[in-house]
């Protein structure tokens, strides 16, 4: 497995850092609509620094934003049992850093 998920499924790791997924509640067409808008939005991020267009930068930037607030992977977390939000940390500092001890084990990550 390249990028292992957790067991509750709220987050992969990359690199050793936790990312949130995308919510397991949306239908399967509308997060295919989201993540194609969020890979546009990524292109138009790039083609703007490649014209060095601050502004559709920035514009870019915002959708990218927005796309992954759409599916979850920002802004207010989707689970309802309190857990915090952990995006970005590492996962050796976190209440998964036992289990990612062991995927690193099995060779299951690709650190």
């Amino acid at each position: 497995m390249k990028h292992p998920v957790t067991p509750d499924g709220r987050y992969f790791v990359v690199r050793g850092r936790l990312w949130r997924m995308a919510s397991p509640d949306l239908a399967e067409d509308e997060r295919a609509s989201l993540v194609k808008r969020l890979m546009a939005a990524r292109r138009a991020v790039r083609d703007a620094k490649a014209s060095a267009d601050l502004e559709s930068e920035a514009a870019a930037h915002r959708a990218v934003d927005e796309a992954k607030r759409a599916l979850g992977e920002r802004g207010p977390v989707w689970w309802r049992d309190g857990a915090p939000d952990l995006n970005r940390h590492m996962a050796k500092n976190t209440p998964y850093a036992d289990w990612y001890a062991e995927v690193r084990r099995n060779g299951a990550a690709e650190d």
